[in-house]
């Protein structure tokens, strides 16, 4: 006997959620995923479906893939839901986006994206205060990214923009929420570090170990490209050859 609408077995609904996960390239929320299993222009597709129905379908598909032994779980993440890989697979997965290298973001980009984070509202000026150079290039590559956004005007003589971060800022660097972001101290004390947790971080996204990364500490430099390279040794023949190639706060 075929079954009405109404009365799709849980299981069907388990697989709606899955799929809907799998195919999306964002978090989706609890509310999103309610709207598009309750919506449709097609009457047989329509089904109810409540939030925690949702939150036990995702707990049950995380308990068959723990069950099951696979690379991958659903996780939490800007307020929504999405498909993620485990931890014990980061050394490979840093070896594909290795490949991808252009698409990081450069030592600039992080340090104004810090500041935006922390300091969030904030203007280009104090922002420019901050890091003590310009910031126009990067702030626009920023835009462009959709990594922070345009949030209003400040209240002070030619109301400059203010900018705030973007929930695909939560996505990128796979937090749920900006309570999540470290405060281990105030980011101007972070700043005078010059790149040393910027540095490790980009070794990490780049697929190196611990173990390399201590070894590395203090021999390696990121470029204004976001690659990590060897600081040249003293009386090596490289040494000294490298020079300014301009003062353009590139990303």
């Amino acid at each position: 006997m075929q079954e009405s609408p109404h009365t799709e077995p849980s299981r069907s609904k388990l697989h709606i959620v899955e799929a809907l996960l799998f195919g999306s390239d964002e978090p989706l929320t609890l509310k999103q995923i309610v709207s598009i299993i309750s919506s449709s222009e097609d009457s047989g597709l329509r089904m109810r479906i409540t939030e925690d129905e949702i939150l036990q379908h995702v707990r049950d598909l995380n308990a068959q893939y723990v069950q099951t032994g696979r690379a991958f779980r659903i996780i939490q993440v800007a307020g929504g839901y999405q498909f993620a890989t485990m931890p014990e697979y980061a050394d490979w997965l840093g070896k594909m986006v290795k490949e991808k290298a252009k698409r990081k973001l450069s030592q600039s980009a992080l340090e104004t994206l810090s500041v935006i984070a922390y300091k969030q509202p904030v203007t280009k000026p104090e922002i420019e205060a901050i890091r003590g150079v310009g910031a126009d290039y990067v702030i626009g590559s920023l835009l462009e990214r959709g990594l922070i956004t345009i949030v209003g005007r400040a209240a002070t003589p030619g109301r400059p923009l203010l900018y705030g971060t973007t929930q695909e800022f939560l996505k990128h660097f796979g937090i749920n929420d900006l309570a999540d972001l470290p405060k281990p101290r105030e980011i101007e004390e972070i700043m005078r570090e010059p790149g040393f947790e910027l540095e490790k971080e980009l070794m990490r996204r780049m697929g190196k170990s611990e173990a390399d990364i201590e070894d590395e500490e203090g021999k390696t430099v990121i470029g204004e490209d976001g690659i990590i390279r060897e600081v040249p040794q003293k009386n090596s023949p490289a040494s000294g050859q490298e020079s300014d190639e301009g003062s353009r706060d590139d990303e």
